[in-house]
């Protein structure tokens, strides 16, 4: 009986693994398409929205994540960092959570596909209250007129209200202007100018980000005349 087995097999073994290989191809061939997936991990912007009102993100998250994708073989290569986005979502975060987990419904991506895995799977950020101060505007001028000139600056308005995290806008500080340059001035004029705020991290509370600043230029007075005696 065994030999009648061992015969079954190693005859014409050759061949016999030829078939098995041929039936392998044509059954993977008449799997469908869509019923044989693949991987592929992107590595992805991840993105913060909806940030609570009068709140300031102040130590940001991750600025990447990898994500693991499986997908039919059809869709596969269409999956792209193009069309799958990730985004943090911090409509209900508060003050005093720092740590937020990441899952499969903050990536949106084609349909057909799903995800294996996210990297890293939580990140840290903070959030301050957002404060308000009006602040000194201090224009920064360059050069200076003709000898004998006075001059007299004025910035139209005096002062600006500027808006950021509460840590980082200090009532003291001051906002100034880009470089007014008043060396080839004769006579008095007015500059339109651009603000430079004391740190990156404040914005200004209006759409207005100009000042004027005007450079008054009083022409020297004439030297009196020595008066002249009359003779008796």
């Amino acid at each position: 009986m065994r030999r009648f087995i061992r015969h079954i097999f190693v005859k014409n073994w050759g061949l016999k693994l030829f078939s098995l290989l041929l039936a392998f191809v044509l059954w993977m061939s008449l799997i469908p398409e869509e019923k044989t997936f693949s991987e592929k991990t992107l590595t992805l912007p991840l993105e913060t929205v909806n940030i609570p009102p009068n709140m300031e993100l102040v130590d940001k998250p991750e600025a990447q994540v990898d994500v693991t994708i499986r997908a039919p073989n059809r869709l596969i290569n269409e999956i792209t960092a193009a069309n799958v986005l990730a985004k943090l979502n911090l409509q209900k975060a508060t003050l005093f959570q720092q740590e937020f987990p990441l899952n499969e419904s903050m990536i949106s991506m084609p349909p057909g596909a799903s995800i294996i895995r996210i990297s890293p799977n939580q990140v840290k950020l903070k959030l301050e209250r957002t404060k308000e101060a009006m602040l000194e505007i201090v224009p920064t001028i360059i050069g200076e007129v003709k000898q004998g000139h006075k001059t007299k600056i004025e910035v139209v308005p005096p002062r600006v209200l500027v808006r950021g995290p509460e840590s980082k806008v200090r009532e003291k500080d001051r906002v100034a202007t880009v470089p007014v340059d008043i060396s080839e001035m004769t006579k008095s004029g007015e500059f339109e100018v651009d603000l430079i705020l004391p740190r990156p991290d404040l914005r200004l509370a209006s759409s207005r980000n100009r000042v004027k600043v005007r450079v008054l230029i009083e022409e020297p007075s004439a030297p009196a005349k020595p008066e002249v005696k009359k003779k008796k």
